[in-house]
């Protein structure tokens, strides 16, 4: 048998194997055997999986970003507020003990008040979300200052105490208060609030 027979067969086997795999892992998803609640954790292999897929697509998306000026005091006072209306019930805040939704949350949203996260990372997953995880894209809903303002917030949060992050958000409130008659079109922290539990991860 020469050269080009044994690689032909070699890619028939191949195929023929690929095939038979394809075939089984449709069967086992029709089945409905995998068990998809979210207080069963996935299998170790899926999760490495899933993680390695987000990992790289959040790495391919944000090498063009540009980064603003996250030292603007006024930019991260904008975001204290929009942190603890949007944010806070998942990602929590210093002083804030684990909340209900995030208790039932798979997986479950880093703690943003000890966790130190790349700005560009961050501020493309609250712009867009992230599939199936309970990520929201704020994005259709805020324009892109807002959004760097939360990160800007972010930045911040890790090693911020909680009368630090209770003053800034009071502070951050009365300036939406001033500035649209009560907060009536502001980002209404202090009427959704954390206690809520928006899903802002």
């Amino acid at each position: 048998m020469g050269t080009r027979d044994r690689f032909k067969r070699w890619l028939s086997m191949t195929g023929v194997l690929a095939g038979v795999a394809l075939l089984g892992l449709g069967a086992y998803i029709y089945s409905g055997h995998y068990n998809i609640a979210a207080d069963q954790p996935h299998w170790f292999a899926t999760t490495k999986i899933i993680t390695s897929l987000r990992d790289r697509s959040i790495e391919r998306r944000t090498r063009d970003i540009v980064i603003p000026d996250l030292e603007d005091p006024g930019l991260t006072l904008k975001g204290a507020g929009q942190y603890d209306a949007m944010c806070a019930g998942c990602h929590l805040a210093p002083g804030l003990g684990n909340s209900e939704i995030r208790r039932g949350l798979y997986p479950e949203p880093p703690d943003l008040s000890r966790t130190r996260i790349d700005p560009a990372n961050a501020f493309w997953v609250i712009k867009h979300g992230i599939k199936m995880t309970g990520m929201p894209a704020w994005g259709r809903t805020h324009d892109d200052i807002t959004l760097w303002s939360i990160v800007a917030f972010i930045n911040k949060l890790p090693g911020m105490t909680s009368e630090a992050y209770r003053e800034i958000v009071r502070e951050a409130n009365a300036e939406v208060d001033m500035g649209s008659g009560h907060g009536t079109g502001g980002h209404g922290a202090h009427q959704h609030g954390h206690a809520q539990g928006e899903s802002g991860h």
